[in-house]
């Protein structure tokens, strides 16, 4: 008997492993995120972003696009305003999944072709309708690909939506002290 219940919670374990989320820590100069990630609704977006976090592209990295009441939006420029060069290549957009962009999820930066995300994202700091998928018959309905939410930390998020900011060249809403990303910890890939 002994045996059979030993085995069974081996069994659960390995379930339980098997339906963990891939997490990850992003630390900043204003403190950590953590981020719980969702491969099973946008594969290809959690992938990429894994691979740049394993590699570092994130590393000093700022929050270069920050508006109070919509998002914060970082991950490909320096402290410079340079954009950072990336190594992936544009993704596809995961948005029909029907994930929505709601207070506390991440989701991919694009420009206006649907499938041109690659490394910026932005977290939502209200629920976002508008960014939501409609339409795939048209550019404009795809929406932003969600691939994920933060689980720790939205008072980080929250602090970052309230720095001051002004306009950088051709940038606007900078903040005007960087917001920067030291860090994209893998916590878990599973």
């Amino acid at each position: 008997m002994l045996k059979k219940i030993s085995a069974l919670a081996a069994g659960l374990l390995v379930s339980l492993a098997v339906w963990a989320a891939p997490t990850v820590e992003m630390t900043t100069n204003m403190g950590k995120i953590t981020l719980e990630l969702f491969p099973e609704k946008a594969p290809k977006t959690v992938e990429m972003f894994l691979y740049n976090a394993k590699h570092g592209f994130y590393e000093a990295t700022i929050f270069h696009r920050v508006i109070d009441g919509f998002m914060i939006q970082g991950g490909g420029f320096s402290r410079a305003m340079e954009e950072k060069k990336t190594r992936t290549p544009a993704l596809p957009n995961e948005s029909p999944s029907g994930v929505a962009n709601e207070r506390g999820t991440i989701a991919m930066a694009r420009t206006p072709d649907p499938h041109s995300a690659r490394v910026q994202f932005f977290i939502n700091l209200k629920n976002n309708d508008a960014l939501n998928h409609r339409n795939s018959a048209d550019p404009r309905g795809w929406g932003y690909t969600v691939f994920g939410k933060v689980t720790q930390g939205m008072d980080v998020v929250d602090k970052i939506a309230k720095v001051p900011t002004g306009n950088a060249g051709y940038y606007e809403n900078v903040p005007t002290t960087p917001v920067v990303i030291q860090d994209v910890k893998i916590i878990s890939d599973k």
